[in-house]
């Protein structure tokens, strides 16, 4: 064996410079022809299931993006890589699908389900099924975790068993940034919504609203009593809140009008207005008629809540802002990373280089890079194109543990 080592464990987030280049036709020709060779002898070796979890692995999927030859570092090996792997599983047999991909193309995926499901030969009942898992999935990285990156790509890989990964990703141009989001059947609990990202690699730390955090939990269920009230009463609260976080009125005028807003000075002189997620609301007719619609349907919980037609970030982010200023229960503010997407950051793996705890678990790199060289090695490809891909794995693990 060429390599024994590379990147972390399963699943996450990841954080890529955004590239505006497209990729040559012969190196697209050249990346399709290397991973289909990969992926059939995956599915030989490990069936469709243990594939679509690989890929819910941002750090794996790192691994397959460079081994078949395009730039480890690039927001573009999310929607390359994603589209190559597309047009494979659509040509052959290997037990999985991908639907969606990036822009215009993430929207097909309601109409890719149906025709997935039947070649998939999963039952019609798992049209809408996929179709909720796709939506949700969706709301998670865009609703319940806002952390300033805008999606657009999404991908849904379904199994022949009924398995499921995604892989979206967001933008933020102002720092010139992409993330990238994994979420898996196994990890991802539609219904609870509490950490679905089984890990998180990320090179920016950001302090989001995160509301599928654990410590979120008191706001959720102060989020899901307010749909209780009448709409016009939320409303009230949420020019409450925008007052508030304008500076139009003291917390002691405050305190005369409304009892919600008793002893809150000390509390609310200690938050960290850097957070972006405290500034104003935008009210519009919108979100109103979303609230009364919320209410019409019955929502009760936050897996109901995102159902609704309309109910977006900003709805949410009025509902987190009455919960923590004026119910005093805050969100958690904590990124959900828990590794990073570059290589190199692994020379500093001993736990919270820049706050972000990079423990390398060398048995876990180890089988993570030795499926990929397996798959390689047993590739029915020229000698030279296979030593060139185990070289790129070696060079990836040279790079995390200076080998």
């Amino acid at each position: 064996m060429l390599v024994a080592r590379f990147l972390l464990e399963m699943s996450g987030i990841s954080d890529l410079p955004l590239h505006d280049g497209h990729v040559p036709k012969w190196l697209l020709a050249y990346m399709e022809k290397l991973a289909s060779a990969i992926l059939k002898v995956m599915y030989e070796i490990h069936g469709p299931d243990k594939i679509i979890e690989y890929f819910s692995d941002p750090l794996w999927f790192q691994a397959f993006n460079n081994v078949i030859g395009m730039d480890w570092d690039s927001s573009g090996s999310t929607t390359v890589v994603t589209a190559v792997v597309k047009k494979i599983t659509w040509k052959e047999d290997l037990g999985f699908l991908v639907l969606g991909g990036k822009g215009e193309h993430s929207k097909e995926v309601v109409d890719e389900i149906p025709l997935a499901v039947k070649r998939l030969s999963l039952g019609e009942d798992f049209i809408d099924k996929m179709r909720l898992v796709s939506r949700i999935g969706a709301k998670i990285d865009s609703v319940l975790l806002q952390d300033g990156y805008t999606l657009y790509h999404h991908a849904l890989f379904i199994s022949e068993r009924g398995g499921w990964t995604i892989i979206q990703q967001g933008m933020k141009p102002s720092i010139k940034m992409a993330r990238r989001y994994h979420l898996n059947h196994m990890t991802a609990d539609l219904t609870k919504l509490l950490d679905p990202h089984s890990g998180v690699a990320s090179n920016n730390i950001e302090n989001p609203l995160n509301l599928v955090d654990n410590d979120s939990l008191t706001a959720r269920g102060v989020i899901e009593d307010l749909l209780k009230e009448d709409v016009s009463k939320i409303i009230k609260m949420i020019r409450e809140v925008n007052a508030l976080l304008k500076g139009l009125k003291s917390l002691n005028e405050y305190t005369k009008l409304t009892r919600h807003l008793e002893n809150k000075r000390t509390y609310f002189e200690k938050k960290i207005f850097s957070i972006p997620y405290y500034r104003p609301i935008n009210i519009t007719d919108e979100m109103i008629k979303t609230l009364n619609e919320a209410q019409l349907k019955g929502a009760e919980k936050i897996s109901e809540i995102l159902q609704i037609k309309g109910f977006g970030p900003e709805t949410m982010r009025a509902l987190t802002l009455v919960a923590d200023l004026i119910f005093n229960t805050p969100p958690s503010n904590r990124d959900p990373v828990t590794h990073p997407i570059d290589p190199f950051k692994y020379s500093y793996a001993h736990g919270g280089k820049d706050g972000v705890p990079y423990k390398v678990r060398r048995d876990l790199l180890e089988k993570t890079i030795l499926t990929l060289e397996e798959a390689v090695e047993r590739a029915k490809i020229g000698d030279h194109e296979k030593m060139k891909m185990l070289n790129r794995l070696a060079q990836l693990s040279r790079y995390v543990l200076d080998v």
